[in-house]
């Protein structure tokens, strides 16, 4: 479950992280939790908390409480937290945050044992447990569980997360509140359309909160969080869409309090959007400005991902390896596999990156082998292959799909790279060698092979504006980091302007012909 600790020592390492990966344990801070109880504490006699962990929304619960000028309000309003960690629940409780006097505590799994009743008032960070992490049995009680709540199934690609929001909600009484916080792929998965048309159907939609890199409630943690607060009424068209720009400031409180979306708070941007646009747009993203572009990047350009070559240490070789080994160059292609070998500030490689790399001792050579038989080959490859089954590379998931295991994915070269997960505005990279990429980049093809064609593309894919626009079809996580697939990046929005100034505009029917033959 999801656990929430209070002045918690971040986690650096990688085995830390792992840890908290493995629990779905990403910890809330106090700023953040006081402005969710804020919004489900006015009305109410009872908060549930299905995910408690060590109490950062009860304290949060109890500071606001304490914060009232009529302290008897304590005797009317009681916080009951489950969870299934009995040791954590028990940390909160020596420390004191979970007091008996206005505090239930249950052990209790939410997931498989829901309390039997409805609350008024629901407030959660739950677990963020990805769909690779939930065991097989698990995923049909989820599976199940969606479709008796929704009447639809969503796609397996959906986290614990999920699940605890669909069902939270399925126990938010009449005119109940319900305030959780959320990573950003709750509203930008395969699954969110319809996630998100079935909450919106049926709840009313009354913010969203999003935070700035610098405002992140989770520092060194690749996450995007955004907070959702929803009232079991009538939807309406129109959402408050809210930017933290800074953390630890009261004005996210403030701002929920006192329901004043026309007062200005120095720390946030706060906006009234209409809702058909925000679901179109993407509820983590900014509003999407009317009209902006009647083109695309797949007018121009179709997206591949890179070479998966199964065990890069295994087939991604460099030079001196692969003489030592023997291989003829015949069975290389040229690759390149990380963001890191590419310069920093470096907008187009060429020959000489290449010859830098052999120097420095990256690999720089992919076996490319085919179909054929082993014994095809010659001694050495053979030799390399047997190495290989002995150490059991040939038992890896993704090799073991294959037939035979050594048979390597090919790719054209791409005309351009881009970096599948950055945080620079501009990720687009020339590729004047004759390298193909490995899965830290995605292939993007130029629809025609012409130079001048090749040349005024690449004049706008440098262009700022398409940079910004890579917000509108990417997936965010922490830091400002954005994750774009093939797929969405093929959606990118060219801006109309641009297509002209270059002369695009001429040569777009050329380019979607290409495109519609292929």
């Amino acid at each position: 479950m999801m656990k929430h600790k209070i002045h918690q020592k971040l986690p650096h390492s990688w085995e830390e992280r792992e840890k908290l990966r493995e629990n779905g344990q990403f910890w809330t801070p106090s700023w953040v939790a006081e402005a969710m109880v804020q919004y489900v504490i006015s009305g109410s006699n009872l908060i549930f908390d299905p995910a408690a962990g060590k109490g950062a929304f009860c304290l949060a619960f109890k500071k606001i409480l304490d914060s009232e000028k009529e302290n008897n309000i304590k005797k009317r309003i009681k916080f009951y937290g489950i969870d299934i960690d009995n040791d954590i629940l028990k940390k909160g409780e020596e420390e004191g945050i979970y007091q008996k006097d206005f505090c239930i505590l249950e052990l209790r799994d939410f997931i498989h044992n829901p309390p039997k009743r409805k609350f008024k008032s629901i407030v959660a960070n739950p677990p963020y447990i990805r769909h690779h992490r939930i065991p097989v049995n698990t995923k049909n009680i989820l599976k199940e569980l969606s479709r008796r709540i929704m009447g639809f199934t969503i796609d397996g690609r959906a986290g614990l997360h999920i699940y605890f929001l669909i069902l939270a909600l399925s126990l938010l009484e009449p005119k109940g509140k319900l305030a959780f916080i959320m990573p950003a792929d709750t509203c930008e998965g395969i699954f969110s359309k319809s996630l998100w048309g079935w909450i919106t159907k049926n709840y009313r939609l009354k913010y969203v909160i999003t935070f700035l890199p610098e405002a992140t409630p989770f520092p060194n943690v690749d996450t995007n969080a955004i907070v959702f607060l929803i009232k079991n009424i009538k939807p309406t068209k129109k959402l408050l869409w809210v930017q933290s720009k800074y953390s630890y400031s009261d004005d996210l409180r403030v701002l929920i309090k006192s329901n004043n979306s026309k007062k200005l708070f120095p720390t946030l941007n706060v906006i009234s959007r209409n809702l058909e646009e925000a679901l179109k747009t993407g509820l983590s993203r900014p509003p999407a400005k009317e009209n902006y572009s009647n083109y695309k990047l797949s007018d121009f350009a179709y997206v591949m991902r890179g070479i998966a070559t199964g065990d890069n240490q295994f087939f991604f070789l460099t030079k001196e390896k692969a003489k030592k080994l023997n291989i003829p160059n015949r069975y290389f292609v040229p690759a390149i596999g990380r963001t890191k070998d590419i310069e920093p500030g470096k907008i187009v490689i060429s020959d000489e990156d290449f010859y830098r790399l052999d120097r420095n001792g990256r690999p720089t050579l992919l076996l490319s082998l085919n179909e054929k038989n082993l014994k095809d080959y010659s001694k050495p490859i053979r030799n390399y292959i047997d190495y290989g089954e002995k150490i059991g590379i040939n038992k890896k998931s993704l090799l073991q799909t294959r037939n035979p295991w050594y048979k390597m994915e090919k790719r054209e070269v791409p005309e351009f790279l881009f970096t599948y997960l950055g945080r620079k505005k501009i990720r687009f990279i020339k590729n004047n060698t004759n390298a193909v990429p490995l899965t830290g980049f995605l292939c993007v093809y130029s629809r025609s092979k012409k130079i001048g064609f090749i040349n005024k593309l690449w004049k706008i894919l440098q262009h700022p504006l398409v940079g910004e626009n890579l917000r509108l079809v990417g997936k965010s996580y922490g830091s400002g980091a954005i994750k774009v697939e093939p797929r969405a990046l093929e959606s990118l929005p060219i801006p109309n302007h641009l297509v002209k100034k270059y002369g695009l505009d001429l040569d777009i029917i050329t380019s979607r012909n290409i495109r519609d033959n292929k």
